[in-house]
């Protein structure tokens, strides 16, 4: 009898399996493991992300209703208090390192120079209440986790991810972020550290980020700009000794200092180590920093990490790291269909047919019982 997959199904054939259980072993993740396997448990949090579920109690029930297909995905039912358990204990890293995996292994398909990859870095905060958040609080009144990205522009996707409490400054996340020589890194003013800026700079990035008000530059030439363009100065000079009383700035050569009058009327100071590219390319990159902000707005519309299955650190790890890998699916399965062009509307298609049996390019057409064949025994009554 001929069996046709659901869009759920089709969609975690993207998962590279052998290295997913190779992981499992590494971490020994199902040591000790009796009722819910750590593949059970990535594919009912996928499922909650992909449909939309915003409990446990939700996933639970949703998943037993579809019990008959869970056999074709690999899974089994679970149960809600074995499910908490598996989220608060399985180790995290499992799942952080299996999307750092697909990211490597999505990258092969667009090979390019380095000096092409434009990677934008920013957080985003994560509100967390209740029991086991403590290790997130940072006032009586204030508790939060923040989610440290770097987005591939260029791809359109993350490339790196990491959880922290809301009170980490975002250059001490940063400065555990990989770097790749020769790229070039757009961020705000949260990253404002000189030294970090000369890691970067010795590595032979490109910077583009903006100066504060009190940051001068000892201007030693003036470029010629094109003012129709926005661009309002382009001057070559030195940042300050020290960035403060007690630290010497090491990053000690010559960068650039751009002025930019944005629609409102403000005026941006552009800062960048790129001291040969025209003004309006870098300030054009500058620009593209709102990409991750609009990556962030639709991860909070889109899938779920607005509320937590779980508080605790090891929880939020989890459901931050499959909403990546759930985001990194539903980006490679609109690239193999043609007939859907917005990312949200196919979002919102994979949801309303998630355990359909229809095939991921035909979305949009309404199923037909397959074809009866001339061999096939028929009873007429």
């Amino acid at each position: 009898m001929r069996h046709d997959n659901s869009v759920f199904h089709d969609l975690l054939k993207r998962i590279p399996w052998t290295a997913f259980e190779r992981l499992v072993e590494e971490h020994q993740a199902d040591k000790h493991v009796r009722r819910l396997s750590t593949k059970s448990q990535l594919i009912a949090l996928l499922y909650g992300q992909l449909a939309g579920a915003t409990s446990l109690r939700e996933i639970v029930g949703s998943l037993q209703s579809h019990g008959t297909r869970l056999y074709h995905l690999g899974a089994r039912p679970v149960s809600r208090s074995t499910f908490a358990d598996a989220n608060g204990l399985r180790p995290s890293a499992v799942f952080a390192e299996l999307f750092a995996q697909m990211v490597a292994r999505a990258g092969r398909g667009l090979k390019r120079a380095v000096g092409e990859a434009v990677y934008l870095i920013d957080g985003s905060s994560l509100s967390l209440a209740g029991a086991g958040s403590q290790w997130a609080r940072f006032s009586d009144q204030a508790c939060g986790a923040k989610m440290h990205v770097v987005y591939d522009a260029n791809a359109e996707r993350p490339i790196y991810a990491a959880v922290t409490p809301a009170n980490v400054n975002d250059i001490t996340a940063a400065k555990e972020m990989p770097i790749e020589a020769g790229a070039t890194y757009v961020f705000d003013l949260g990253y404002y550290d000189f030294g970090w800026w000369a890691k970067l700079n010795a590595a032979g990035c490109r910077i583009v980020t903006r100066l504060k008000s009190h940051t001068r530059l000892t201007v030693s030439a003036e470029q010629a700009v094109n003012e129709d363009a926005g661009i309002l100065f382009d001057r070559i000079g030195l940042l300050p000794q020290r960035q403060a009383k007690s630290r010497r700035n090491p990053m000690n050569r010559p960068v650039r200092e751009i002025g930019v009058r944005i629609e409102t009327g403000k005026v941006l100071r552009i800062f960048s180590n790129d001291l040969t590219a025209p003004a309006e390319e870098i300030a054009a990159l500058y620009k593209r920093r709102w990409a991750i902000e609009l990556f962030f707005r639709w991860v909070k519309q889109t899938l779920k990490i607005r509320h937590f299955l779980g508080n605790n650190e090891n929880a939020v790890r989890i459901q931050v790291a499959v909403a990546l890998i759930a985001y990194l699916l539903l980006q490679m399965a609109k690239a193999d269909q043609t007939s859907v062009t917005s990312p949200l509307a196919f979002a919102r298609l994979v949801r309303a047919n998630l355990m359909h049996r229809k095939r991921i390019d035909r979305l949009l057409k309404p199923s037909h019982s397959p074809p009866i064949s001339p061999a096939q025994m028929s009873l007429q009554w």
